[in-house]
């Protein structure tokens, strides 16, 4: 099992963002995060891609989704807030497969104790403590 835990490409800042944060959706900038992160992945055996119900993160991996004819999957255990035994159980959930989940800075702090950019993934593998370690860091591409 591979897990790309995928932290959601720039939405601008929330609190220039007047509706339900929600629904904030990817800037600019973070579009074409979206794009790199898609060309990234897409050579690294992806067979689920698994995302929080937030619209900035569907719309992150959305191109990879499309790149792989894969469907994305909306997952409450990556929205935010949601914790580290959330995401872990959800990996556990997947299996053998080669999963991209998108969530939430605080959701990756949590899980591996740093914080990590925005459009950027890291490549996780299980440990031998029932946990998942990092084994490479992809930095946002735009």
């Amino acid at each position: 099992m591979t897990i790309l835990l995928v932290r959601h490409a720039a939405a601008g800042k929330r609190s220039r963002w007047a509706g339900d944060d929600r629904l904030r959706p990817l800037d600019d900038r973070g579009r074409r995060q979206a794009v790199g992160l898609a060309e990234a992945l897409a050579s690294r055996g992806v067979e689920r891609v698994l995302t929080s119900p937030y619209i900035r993160c569907r719309q992150t991996v959305e191109p990879l989704a499309k790149t792989l004819g894969l469907p994305v999957e909306e997952r409450i255990e990556l929205a935010e807030g949601a914790g580290a035994a959330a995401v872990l159980l959800l990996a556990g959930e997947v299996g053998g497969a080669v999963a991209a989940l998108c969530t939430h800075g605080d959701v990756v702090a949590a899980v591996l104790g740093e914080e990590s950019e925005k459009g950027s993934a890291w490549v996780l593998e299980p440990d031998r403590g029932g946990g998942l370690s990092p084994r490479e860091y992809l930095r946002p591409v735009a």
